[in-house]
């Protein structure tokens, strides 16, 4: 089979739709190529096999790819696999495509059968001899009925998963909070199935993942995943001036200060930029944005700039130690590895806490989502949505969701919202119908299938209980800090978050093992030279500007630190 060469994965542009010819003698299959290169070259590839199944493999890669097919070209009498067959075989991959059989005179009766067969479009007689006549009327009409076809140029990546996975939502949200283009075909559809079939592989392990470049991902990894579809995960280099460990805003902000004030800086991020922030559906106090932002056009635009002014950033990478080692300060990856820097900042957020009713853990991923998980928004059509938690989070999500869902319920503890989320989010939470909050109420069981089907209720007050359909719960309870892999070195308090600057000296005292002599700056942990920034940091204002604002001011506190390290 010869074409032209696919794009490179890094460019992503999705080669000129191709006219496809078959034909076993090398003459007829060059001569056929040389005529439709002559005519359609500028708009079309012309893509010529000697065989059936030679054709029929570089569908499957053009498939992989995301490249389209226009006209399809069989010569009728090929040996192993005739152009019936073919053509047959080459509708599950370009359902779209027009199809014309070549034959000889004898051969015209079973072109006609061949119409009903495989749904054939045309046939034409050999020689075709002048093609201005004979070949291009034939053709023109083919791809004029071809452009009029509703269809759509797939080059971003793809995932073929089922609809109830956890495993699937995960690989969903990966690539969404990651902001890599993606599109979802649900594994009982027959585009899925097209898929499938062109990538050799059956649904037995889910989720498939093909990327841009035709690369076909059984069941990846996240590591594995982030690799293949352009995010960094390996280190430039093994030592810099600063390693910032967590994404979120703070991570981001002192990403854009360290590297816009000189310092070689590496941002480490075990998941995605953005953190929770960066799952909000629309932040609407955020400084300088008067009509709001979502999480994701937010951590994206910081994103970008932290890369722009130098900073590298790695996706993927879970941190598990931080150590002195004399004047550096070394960063431990799950894998092994290691990096190495002058100064490290803590900006690892927190994440929200579990549920531990019954059924609950069974269905996660399953109708049951910790965060806004937006992925699943568009889904929630016709269902009832409950959200359990009274923070800001919880309140953009019942906003966000209500847009799509038949119903939304906020569940909440306490008697109400007011005691932890923005007014200006319970303004227009009671302006929306859809939205109903039911104060002094929890979870206490869920069940269901394949999916979340029901809820069970509890009223904290009376104790009575009510059994609700859900098709969907989101959790946003409380702030769980994942400082665990810290060690005793870094002190923490009673909830894990890191004590920092003056919250460190008890009664004129610095902490244990302090070996500088002055005491810990401000956003200074207990180990010099490791700053702490964001709803990590013990007392924080758990908000977007304040987690920035902290990672600002950490990185001035770095370069005060730098100038004078013991």
């Amino acid at each position: 089979m010869t074409e032209s060469p696919a794009s490179s994965a890094g460019s992503f542009l999705p080669a000129k739709p191709a006219l496809v010819t078959v034909d076993d003698d090398p003459s007829v299959s060059r001569a056929v190529a040389r005529d439709l290169r002559r005519r359609y070259g500028e708009r079309f590839r012309v893509v010529r096999a000697e065989s059936g199944q030679a054709a029929l493999d570089t569908l499957k890669e053009m498939a992989l790819r995301g490249n389209d097919v226009a006209v399809l070209l069989a010569d009728y009498r090929m040996p192993g696999m005739n152009g019936l067959d073919f053509l047959e075989h080459a509708i599950d991959l370009y359902p779209a495509a027009r199809r014309v059989l070549l034959t000889a005179y004898a051969d015209t009766s079973a072109a006609i059968t061949a119409i009903n067969v495989v749904d054939l479009d045309h046939y034409l007689l050999k020689p075709w001899d002048p093609p201005e006549e004979k070949l291009y009327p034939v053709l023109d009409a083919m791809i004029e009925a071809w452009e009029r076809t509703e269809r759509r140029e797939v080059c971003e990546t793809r995932v073929i998963g089922h609809r109830w996975s956890a495993r699937s939502h995960e690989v969903r949200d990966f690539l969404a909070r990651n902001q890599v283009p993606y599109r979802w075909y649900p594994v009982e559809g027959p585009e899925a199935c097209r898929l499938l079939t062109a990538a050799g592989v059956d649904d037995s392990r889910l989720p498939v993942v093909i990327s841009p470049s035709g690369e076909c991902l059984v069941a990846p990894g996240e590591a594995q995943l982030a690799d293949r579809v352009g995010l960094a995960t390996a280190p430039a280099t093994d030592f810099y001036d600063l390693v910032v460990v967590g994404g979120g805003p703070a991570g981001l902000g002192a990403s854009v200060y360290g590297a816009s004030e000189g310092l070689r800086t590496v941002l480490v991020e075990r998941t995605a930029t953005g953190g929770q922030a960066g799952q909000s559906s629309r932040i609407e106090n955020y400084l300088g944005f008067p009509d709001g932002v979502s999480g994701a056009q937010l951590t994206d635009r910081a994103r970008r700039q932290a890369v722009r002014l130098g900073a590298e950033v790695l996706t993927t990478r879970d941190v598990v130690g931080l150590e002195a080692n004399g004047s550096a300060r070394t960063v431990r990856f799950a894998d092994g590895t290691a990096i190495n820097a002058h100064a490290v900042v803590l900006a690892t957020g927190v994440s929200y806490r579990e549920l531990t009713a019954p059924g609950l853990a069974d269905l996660v991923g399953r109708g049951v989502y910790y965060g806004s998980a937006l992925t699943e928004a568009s889904a929630c059509a016709g269902d009832d949505v409950y959200i359990v938690g009274g923070a800001n989070s919880a309140g953009q999500a019942a906003v966000y969701f209500s847009r799509f869902a038949r119903s939304v319920t906020i569940l909440v503890r306490g008697p109400g919202l007011q005691a932890s989320m923005s007014q200006y989010l319970i303004e227009q939470i009671e302006g929306i119908d859809a939205i109903t909050v039911r104060t002094g109420t929890e979870v206490v069981e869920a069940t269901g299938g394949e999916r979340l089907e029901k809820l069970t209720l509890r009223d904290r007050g009376s104790g009575e209980t009510e059994t609700v359909d859900a098709g969907y719960l989101f959790v946003f309870i409380g702030a769980s800090p994942r400082t665990e892999w810290l060690g005793e070195r870094i002190r923490r308090d009673e909830g894990g978050f890191v004590l920092a600057g003056p919250d460190l000296v008890v009664d004129g005292r610095r902490p244990a093992g302090w070996n500088v002599d002055r005491d810990p700056l401000h956003l200074e942990t207990s180990l010099p030279g490791v700053f702490v920034a964001g709803d990590v940091r013990a007392e924080s204002v758990k908000r977007v500007a304040s987690a920035v604002g902290d990672g600002a001011m950490a990185v001035s506190l770095v370069h005060r630190y730098l100038e004078n390290p013991s």
